[in-house]
């Protein structure tokens, strides 16, 4: 997959960035060429050779005919995970790692339900926080919204099945 200079772009577990320049170095004693990427959640930046864009899971922001199908599933869709807190984690973990806004929204929803019902573990909040404010970024960029209409419209898709959206910690 090949991106071009000033196309957004989502970093796995990290959100949306723009690919600021595309460059060659020799890090290695091979050159290698590298995409630059400027993050917008925390303005990091991130070099990523251009090799390892699948493995990175370096993708297109999600189509907005495709969020649709994402705050449906946040009104309508099941959700099951492992019941003890560990083998929930690392499910929820290779979930956030994988890239795709479909399994945030999973990771997302699922956290809900389970906060609604007990307290979460430090780390599964933190968790929470980061699907809200990756679903949240990716969702205004495909859509050209402001953050603010989407956690509007996500808080909404929530309520439809009895759900709350987290407050920011």
């Amino acid at each position: 997959m090949e991106f071009q200079i000033g196309e957004k772009v989502v970093y796995p577990n990290q959100g949306v960035g723009i690919v600021e320049q595309i460059s060659t170095r020799n890090l290695t004693g091979q050159p290698e060429m590298f995409y630059l990427l400027k993050l917008s959640s925390s303005s990091m930046r991130v070099m990523v050779p251009t090799g390892s864009v699948a493995s990175v899971g370096l993708r297109r922001v999600t189509r907005n005919s495709e969020i649709g199908g994402v705050l449906d599933y946040l009104q309508k869709g099941r959700c099951k995970s492992a019941q003890d807190w560990k083998g929930r984690f690392k499910e929820n973990s290779e979930k956030m790692r994988s890239g795709s806004l479909m399994q945030v929204a999973e990771v997302f929803k699922t956290l809900i339900i389970l906060n609604q019902a007990k307290p979460l573990s430090f780390r599964e909040k933190k968790m929470l926080d980061r699907s809200w404010l990756l679903l949240v970024d990716e969702i205004a960029v495909a859509r050209g919204q402001a953050k603010e209409t989407v956690e509007a419209n996500l808080t909404k898709s929530l309520g439809k099945s009895n759900l709350r959206a987290p407050l920011p910690s």
